[in-house]
């Protein structure tokens, strides 16, 4: 993982926002370009594309003479309009065009390309959209594609650790679907290959999908972003930390297995401590079990891991070497 964003994902969800203000603009665009380049290159198209004008301002017209008789008029009108669309058709496809080649092309029909439907309610394609957005920001894109729960398999897990795999399953399924932006933490503690970043990325793909920021990152690159941001020479960027602290789930991938020193330790009690303050959620994975996590931080962290996350203990034997294995 190595999680350098381009962007922020408030700026990319603007971008998205920025971008829908304009696209049913453009495809509508678009199609008027067609219309005159079918215009300009053959007469008799034009000629019907008059007549279809021509027709429309009569049923405006017809519409403002009065009810007397409104209804057959109209009928003869539309009766005409459709014997028009269906010789233009005929011409186009004869010159090589597809019949509907000028005509607006949305890319989503549901909204239009609006970002939302009739009742006002955002449309799929947007929210789509923004989690592919997400997916990006997060530093978990290509991650997913590949650990999510549809692939978390419990076949290589037996006996007592296959029974405990499964509640760890069933937690992990349980807070990905219940999560509502309220702070709900969790602790992955096992060996490593036994699932702990799969779970993780499975539900960093479900939380992500409902529309909250994720930032996923591990431990190493977390510190080593504090540590550029505080050294930073002058001429130089720093990179942007405070989506460590805002955004609504971080996940901390590998606690334990970064170069330890008094700055790293600072770093993670600042973090884990705003974070509970200002009730952000947190799950974090480690390859350290308890008795080493009590010798590598201060109390003031442990406490905190111990005592404000739900603990999942990851048991059974290394699930990529089984893999490999087969």
């Amino acid at each position: 993982m190595n999680g350098k964003v381009i962007m922020t994902y408030e700026e990319a969800c603007r971008n998205i926002i920025r971008e829908y203000r304009t696209k049913n603009l453009v495809a509508k665009q678009r199609a008027e370009e067609r219309r005159r380049e079918l215009d300009e290159k053959y007469p008799d198209i034009a000629k019907i594309d008059e007549s279809l004008l021509d027709a429309g301002l009569k049923i405006l017209r017809a519409a403002l003479d009065g009810q007397n008789g409104l209804k057959s008029r109209l009928k003869k009108l539309k009766k005409d309009n459709e014997g028009l669309l269906s010789v233009r058709a005929g011409l186009l496809i004869s010159k090589g065009y597809p019949a509907d080649y000028d005509d607006v092309h949305y890319d989503c029909p549901i909204c239009s390309d609006t970002g939302y439907t009739d009742d006002g309610k955002m449309c799929r394609c947007m929210k789509k959209a923004l989690a592919e957005a997400g997916l990006e920001c997060s530093g978990v894109k290509k991650l997913v594609e590949k650990q999510n729960f549809d692939t978390f398999d419990l076949r290589y897990y037996t006996g007592s650790a296959r029974e405990s795999m499964e509640g760890v399953l069933r937690i992990c399924r349980a807070y990905a679907d219940g999560f509502d932006g309220r702070m709900h933490n969790l602790l992955f503690i096992g060996k490593t290959g036994l699932g702990k970043t799969h779970l993780s990325s499975a539900i960093a793909k479900e939380v992500i999908e409902k529309g909250y920021e994720v930032v996923y990152e591990s431990a190493q690159n977390i510190f080593s972003d504090f540590e550029k941001e505080k050294f930073a020479r002058y001429d130089v960027t720093p990179p942007d930390t405070s989506r460590y602290y805002n955004c609504d789930l971080l996940i901390i991938d590998d606690l334990g297995t970064e170069m330890q020193s008094q700055f790293t330790v600072a770093c993670l009690y600042n973090l884990l401590n705003a974070r509970l303050v200002n009730e952000k959620s947190m799950i974090i994975s480690t390859n350290v079990g308890k008795k080493e996590l009590l010798e590598r931080y201060s109390e003031r962290i442990t406490s905190r891991l111990l005592g404000e996350f739900g603990i999942c203990v990851f048991e059974g034997s290394d699930v990529r070497s089984q893999k490999l294995r087969r």
